[in-house]
């Protein structure tokens, strides 16, 4: 089952399933929208359920695409998690998981512009698969992490590395500006996504190819990321655990290679859709 969300001018969300024919179905009758407080296992089963042909169908028309989620209680992320880009980056593989926060203010529509600040000289992509938490989730095992798991999403982990990297090594710096994390189009459920350790991801600038990788390459899977994490952290409904990026980001090419006004960057992971970004100037005075 895909979940999306369509934003309206005013800027309300009408929640939609998305059939195999990927027409939008209106759930509102079921759900006032998807977000921490309403999605639970049994919503899910809710909506699996319903009679979609009795639901109106939507377009999407000029409508933008908001996040498959309403704006979660916490973005985690998991850091160094592709052994193909820790060889990139020159970096011994992690022994356990690299734990670092997005502010949640990052938080967008997969469609939505990246912004560059004038104070940014390395700004950078990674495309990741990101894990949206179903129920709260605090010292679990392997064996039931799946169980807490809504679905999985597309996510653009934008970063700017000067920041990151060259004010003081805290990765929050430089992963925490306005619109640094696009999510989308679809949350999927796992029934349908089939084997999440199994999926082939890409990203392109302005249309030359920049990543390709699959999922297969975690050095921690899904399971074990979930499983880890609530040993130390208390889950929650809608929280969005970014899971790692295969190689190819700007910052591990020889020369390196960053973002500029006026780029477009596009990025899909097989089974969850597209998102595509363009970069534009930005101005913190105008906020």
């Amino acid at each position: 089952m895909k979940l999306m969300r369509l934003g309206a001018r005013d800027g309300s969300k009408t929640p939609c399933v998305v059939d195999d024919e990927g027409k939008l179905h209106d759930v509102s009758a079921i759900v006032s929208d998807f977000g921490p407080a309403t999605l639970t296992p049994e919503l899910l089963t809710t909506l699996r359920d319903a009679d979609w042909s009795a639901l109106p169908i939507v377009e999407v028309g000029n409508r933008r695409i908001a996040p498959p989620v309403a704006q979660p209680l916490n973005i985690w992320c998991i850091g160094l998690n592709y052994s193909d880009h820790a060889a990139e980056a020159g970096m011994e593989i992690p022994k356990e998981p690299i734990l670092f926060n997005k502010s949640t203010a990052t938080y967008c529509g997969p469609d939505d512009n990246i912004l560059y600040s004038s104070r940014m000289t390395k700004l950078d992509w990674e495309v990741e698969l990101g894990i949206i938490i179903g129920k709260r989730t605090l010292g679990i095992n392997k064996d039931q992490a799946m169980d807490h798991v809504a679905g999985f999403v597309v996510v653009n982990d934008v970063s700017e590395r000067s920041w990151q990297l060259e004010r003081g090594g805290q990765w929050v710096k430089g992963k925490s500006y306005p619109n640094f994390c696009p999510t989308g189009p679809w949350l999927v459920t796992p029934d349908e996504i089939g084997d999440v350790q199994n999926l082939s991801m890409r990203l392109s600038v302005n249309g030359e190819p920049k990543q390709a990788g699959n999922t297969s390459k975690m050095i921690f899977d899904v399971k074990t990321i979930i499983s880890y994490m609530s040993e130390f952290c208390q889950l929650e409904p809608g929280d969005l655990i970014c899971t790692g990026t295969p190689p190819g980001v700007g910052s591990g090419m020889k020369p390196p290679q960053f973002l500029s006004i006026g780029d477009t960057v596009e990025l899909g992971i097989d089974g969850l859709g597209q998102q595509k970004q363009n970069v534009v100037a930005h101005s913190e005075e105008k906020q």
